[in-house]
């Protein structure tokens, strides 16, 4: 054992909350590893990598409160090196403490496994080139306080000093900053403003999803409230205001409450949900498919109190083009029906 331990690199580690209900050590982690499957954690656990509490367990071991539990690999984790590249930024706002940009539809925060280069945090080390955070390496995130989803564009605010960094999270961490999306979803809610809570955690079925769990067993607690715009008959144009920030937090409770994003092809909403059944319709849709050939959500506005200055700071961004197309072709519809 004393060789083996020798060969094990620690990937995760995870600690029990202390109201942690008793779980098998499978299913604690198919939840909180992306991409990870019940049969690999357990092979690895029949293996003796996984250790709970500094001790080997097998696949049936049940978590308890306060368990310290550690995901071992035989070889160390990949490092990944911030490579500087000149991608254009959409610079909203920059100060001495913090940079605001507008991420366009398409492009990834941050470095991660599939995407090692040509995210907005290569573009921002080539941006601040000069300034300590972004030079030394040793931060594969560096100055991120949030994110949004590769196909989802909008306001993000980055740190330019470890002190703007703490301070920010903050921020997020308490729920004190502001923040509201623009939507496009299939159908048209009952009414104009409600609210959506359910815990969020990944799926047990597709790893690569978010899914809602009205219990609570797995996922953390989640609460958006939305608020009808506009409505275009199968189609609605909604905002959102987040109480939390969960990983696709939007995208799922949009999907739970039967109200997909539209054209958003990990949550059902690149299907002809609502509608008619005539050829024209369907034509239709599949062109609005490829005016906004990505879920149609935006960050649109973004609140928070200046880390240095405490002055309240709020910025708002106008909805893209391919966004602004998709409403402009679901209104010129709704027009050619009405003048019929």
């Amino acid at each position: 054992m004393e060789n083996k331990e020798q060969e094990m690199y620690e990937h995760y580690q995870f600690h029990a909350d202390p109201g942690q209900k008793p779980l098998r050590i499978d299913r604690f982690l198919v939840v909180r590893i992306e991409n990870a499957s019940r049969n690999k954690i357990q092979e690895a656990a029949q293996a003796g990598f996984i250790l709970v509490n500094g001790t080997p367990v097998k696949p049936n071991y049940k978590v308890k409160p306060g368990d310290e539990v550690r995901v071992m690999m035989s070889q160390p984790p990949r490092e990944i090196e911030i490579i500087p590249e000149d991608i254009p930024l959409d610079i909203v706002h920059e100060d001495e403490s913090l940079i605001v940009v507008n991420k366009p539809a398409g492009l990834v925060v941050h470095p991660g496994y599939g995407n090692y280069t040509g995210t907005l945090v290569n573009a921002l080390a080539y941006h601040f080139r000069d300034l300590p955070m972004f030079k030394d390496n040793t931060d594969p995130r560096p100055g991120l306080i949030h994110r949004i989803d590769k196909n989802t564009s909008g306001l993000l605010v980055i740190a330019k000093t470890e002190t703007a960094k703490v301070k920010l999270a903050a921020q997020f961490a308490d729920h004190t900053s502001q923040r509201t999306y623009q939507a496009v979803i299939w159908g048209s809610p009952k009414t104009d403003e409600g609210t959506i809570t359910g815990h969020i955690g990944r799926s047990l079925k597709n790893r690569k999803v978010m899914t809602v769990f009205p219990e609570g067993e797995y996922g953390k607690h989640a609460v958006t409230h939305y608020k009808v715009l506009q409505r275009y008959d199968y189609v609605s144009l909604i905002e959102c205001k987040l109480e939390t920030g969960r990983t696709h937090q939007i995208r799922a409770h949009m999907k739970y409450i039967g109200h997909p994003i539209f054209n958003d092809n990990e949550y059902g909403g690149d299907r002809i949900l609502k509608g008619t059944t005539f050829t024209k319709y369907k034509q239709f849709v599949r062109n609005c498919f490829e005016v906004c050939p990505r879920q149609a959500l935006h960050a649109k506005t973004l609140g928070f109190k200046h880390p240095e200055s405490g002055e309240m700071m709020s910025f708002n961004s106008d909805l893209p083009q391919d966004m602004s197309q998709l409403l402009e072709r679901w209104t010129n519809y709704l027009q050619n029906r009405i003048n019929k």
